[in-house]
């Protein structure tokens, strides 16, 4: 992975997997220098840092530090200090609740912003909308569309199944006929299975869903000549590098069509794809892209972050961005309510290129591009 290159890297993922089976405080929260509270305004960020979610989560917080540290450097929020209060968890619904439970006595915190990742998105959703429904909660890493239904919860990225059907419609205009479907998990098999079997058979595809019960390396090796070679992958990077090492001694070539949770860096340096490359939606645009935006996160990451650029990185630091513009337009003073009545409005916002213009459900056009690790290793897209 691109974190492994770094040698305290190694030793936070070892860190981590520790505190996670040792029973460690499963919540830590991480506070900018403090300054006079009556000088600054506090956002929060929700971070699951266990094993299975960290690979997206820390590249998603990397981004968000960027974005905020750039903010306060050019005068803040209003002219005040932006106070970018991080809060780890470590996936169980018992931290979860511990995170949301500290945000009640938090009366300085004006939003909750890029909860991360999608399983606690979702949990979060749910448990603030019926606990802490004066507080927004702007621009989560929220993979399943129903699960957005808090009137609290403000979307921008696109949903897993935006992901899902650009990925099939592009296949179709390719030319493939036969689609395979593994899923990480069997709640994602659950959740995502009917309506990839919808959306395929609308595009007369003919599809296969393997079910995850068994061990993922035993699903790959499961697949025979006759089983499709182009496989949609629903599920994280830790489940996706268990299902390649089960197919990358099989001498038919398949390609993996992977969701915007995979990571790609991580999959390149692991070196997984020499036999089958691994294609990836993402929900941003390509980090080489010549978006003012995209311009800006590298320039802010490249200065703050000893980091290479990653889509969720860049998710990470237009989450706190589009945060930011709502936030800077409130009209009087900046409380909890306001913020969420700003964020209710859900006007159009575009952010040097990226433009989020939610739709009557609330949810922001469906933005899904696609990234590539070819055979010979190399990051296209």
């Amino acid at each position: 992975m691109h974190f492994l290159q770094n040698p305290k890297r190694r030793l936070l993922m070892g860190a981590l997997a520790t505190m996670s089976v040792a029973g460690v405080s499963p919540i830590r929260a991480q506070l900018l220098k403090p300054t006079s509270l009556s000088r600054q305004f506090t956002v929060a960020q929700i971070a699951d840092m266990s094993v299975s979610q960290i690979d997206v989560s820390k590249d998603f917080l990397v981004g968000s530090r960027a974005a905020w540290q750039d903010i306060n450097a050019r005068g803040g929020l209003l002219g005040k200090t932006v106070n970018h209060l991080v809060i780890e968890v470590d996936g169980s619904a018992a931290s979860l609740r511990a995170a949301a439970e500290s945000l009640k006595t938090q009366s300085q915190c004006i939003a909750l912003f890029g909860s991360v990742g999608d399983r606690a998105a979702s949990q979060l959703t749910g448990m603030l909308g019926r606990e802490l429904p004066d507080l927004a909660h702007v621009a989560p890493w929220l993979q399943n569309v129903n699960a957005d239904a808090a009137p609290n919860t403000f979307p921008i990225f696109a949903s897993r199944q935006d992901q899902i059907a650009h990925a099939i419609k592009s296949l179709s205009v390719m030319g493939v006929t036969h689609v395979g479907a593994v899923y990480g998990s069997p709640a994602e098999h659950t959740a995502y299975r009917e309506g990839l079997e919808q959306i395929a058979r609308a595009l007369k595809l003919a599809f296969t869903s393997y079910n995850p019960a068994a061990d993922l390396q035993a699903v790959g090796k499961s697949l025979t000549a006759d089983s499709p070679r182009v496989l949609l992958f629903v599920g994280g990077t830790p489940e996706l590098l268990r299902f390649t090492q089960g197919i990358e001694k099989q001498a038919t070539q398949r390609y993996i069509i992977a969701m915007s949770d995979v990571n790609l860096q991580s999959i390149q340096q692991m070196g997984v794809t020499r036999l089958t490359p691994v294609i990836a939606t993402q929900v941003v645009p390509m980090v080489n892209a010549s978006l003012p935006v995209v311009k800006a996160y590298r320039d802010a990451l490249g200065r703050l972050f000893d980091e290479p650029p990653t889509p969720q990185s860049l998710a990470g630091y237009i989450a706190a961005r589009y945060t930011h513009e709502v936030l800077q337009g409130v009209d009087g003073p900046l409380t909890r309510l306001s913020a969420l009545q700003a964020f209710q409005r859900r006007s159009a916002v575009d952010l040097g290129g990226f433009r989020i213009a939610p739709d009557a459900k609330g949810r922001s056009a469906a933005y899904v591009t696609q990234s590539m690790i070819s055979p010979d290793g190399r990051l296209i897209g």
